[in-house]
């Protein structure tokens, strides 16, 4: 028999681990889901099938949703998930499982708001869990057992990757995996600019970049995929590819990437700090 699971807000993320979940072909009738308002509830009920409580309407619709689930997913801002935790931590069973996909709140921030004992599992997954090409980092505090760690893996394995990592590795996990559709996404805008001003049509430019990208990253999604060798395997010497690569390397294009990943798990650091 399936885990009952429980989504405690399902936004951005915690609606695209939910999606990737049902995707993989878990049961929707095993899944509850809660919302703060009723404007978007009819519409993920008919889409995913779960069972939607909603919180304007039901004070106590996130402990209806945990009290018979074995895993609960919390899906809010960083900055409300402690307050949801002491909001649940009485409704839920010992065993209950809470897997949190908040940047920058760490296990222990979780554990200080539940019940002692309660098992705790921080996790980073990424927005492509909605079309199954996800990527995911997930750290287990010291009360998660094996099969426990073992089916939240699974949970999130039906629609991507899954590395279990030290917690202390979460803040660059969430540098380039949580972050890094983002930068794909830049780097196509910036393909498609590119091509306006050599002259093609915008829609047109706008296509060919995201067909691009789309293809290349269908090309990567091969395990044994090599990036290097594939960026190799179209670089022809003394080739077009290749003096674009070079002007590239001019600007240090590696190094300003690395850049703004440092940036981005140094502001999950300070975000922790702010939070704690």
């Amino acid at each position: 028999m399936e885990n009952k699971l429980a989504f405690l807000g399902t936004g951005s993320m915690n609606g695209a681990v939910l999606r990737g979940i049902i995707a993989s072909g878990y049961d929707p009738q095993a899944i509850t889901a809660t919302l703060r308002s009723d404007d978007k509830a009819e519409a993920l009920r008919a889409e995913t099938g779960v069972t939607v409580l909603i919180g304007a309407q039901d004070p106590e619709a996130n402990l209806k949703a945990v009290q018979d689930a074995d895993i609960v997913f919390l899906g809010v801002k960083p900055v409300g998930i402690t307050a949801l935790c002491d909001e649940i931590k009485d409704a839920l069973k010992p065993t209950a499982v809470i897997v949190s996909v908040a940047a920058a709140i760490t296990i222990s921030m979780m554990a200080e708001h539940l019940n002692p004992g309660q098992p705790v599992v921080r996790s980073m997954p990424n927005t492509p869990l909605k079309v199954g090409a996800g990527a995911v980092g997930v750290s287990a505090g010291e009360s998660v057992s094996a099969d426990a760690l073992e089916a939240v893996v699974q949970l999130f394995a039906g629609s991507g990757v899954v590395h279990v990592v030290p917690e202390s590795q979460q803040d660059a996990v969430s540098a380039i995996s949580g972050s890094g559709p983002a930068y794909v996404f830049y780097l196509a805008e910036a393909m498609a600019a590119a091509g306006v001003e050599l002259g093609l049509e915008p829609a047109l430019a706008t296509d060919l970049a995201r067909a691009t990208v789309a293809g290349a990253g269908k090309m990567l999604s091969d395990a044994q995929a090599d990036p290097s060798a594939l960026r190799r395997g179209v670089t022809s010497p003394n080739g077009t590819t290749e003096r674009a690569i070079a002007a590239f390397d001019e600007t240090n294009l590696s190094q300003i990437i690395a850049r703004g990943a440092a940036a981005a798990a140094a502001r999950a650091a300070a975000i922790t700090k702010e939070l704690a």
